[in-house]
């Protein structure tokens, strides 16, 4: 699993406070790190390039709240996809709280892939 060292994180940490964005903002991007470390079983691209992910939000007490998706209800992996983004994001020490919520629309569809994972999956 993905870990910065202390000493990495508090490094981060201060370039984000010293440009104005904050503990927030840095607290984000360590979780949409985390995130890219699930993968659907089936497809070779982390969930987040794969644009499954479609919201995080971290408030000032630092729980985090996501809106996800699948590629499609009938997904093999809806009942432990949820679950695994939900214990990654529960893994990083700075998050107190998680929750994620599994949506359906707007309807997954190809053009919320990354580029990487456009690239990755030979459709471009």
């Amino acid at each position: 699993m993905f870990k910065l060292s202390r000493l990495e994180k508090a490094k981060k940490l201060s370039e984000y406070e010293a440009s104005g964005e904050g503990r927030q903002a840095w607290l984000r991007d360590q979780v949409v790190e985390a995130i890219k470390q699930v993968y659907d079983p089936e497809i070779p691209v982390n969930i987040y390039d794969l644009g499954l992910i479609y919201s995080i939000d971290v408030d000032d007490s630092n729980a985090v709240a996501i809106q996800m998706t699948l590629t499609s209800p009938a997904c093999p992996v809806a009942g432990s996809l949820p679950g695994q983004v939900e214990g990654v994001v529960r893994s990083l020490d700075e998050v107190n709280e998680v929750q994620v919520e599994l949506v359906w629309d707007p309807p997954w569809d190809r053009s919320r892939m990354t580029e990487e994972a456009l690239l990755e999956l030979n459709m471009l």
